[in-house]
């Protein structure tokens, strides 16, 4: 148990005092950039999807 209660003393030591958080300025471009490529990533997979099924609706559409 004593090591348990050590574990969470050492892991709010260092969350407190040794990481290096980043500024709100940071912050905020990060996640700017983390919306814009999931914007991209979405749009990239939707027009995949649309043209794969054009694709295949015009194959089967042969037969």
């Amino acid at each position: 148990m004593e090591q348990l209660s050590l574990f969470f003393k050492e892991t709010f030591d260092e969350v407190r005092y040794r990481v290096t958080w980043p500024t709100f300025s940071e912050l905020q471009k990060s996640s700017a950039m983390v919306l814009a490529g999931s914007i991209i990533f979405a749009i990239v997979v939707g027009l995949m999807d649309y043209v794969f099924d054009f694709g295949l609706t015009a194959f089967y559409a042969q037969f």
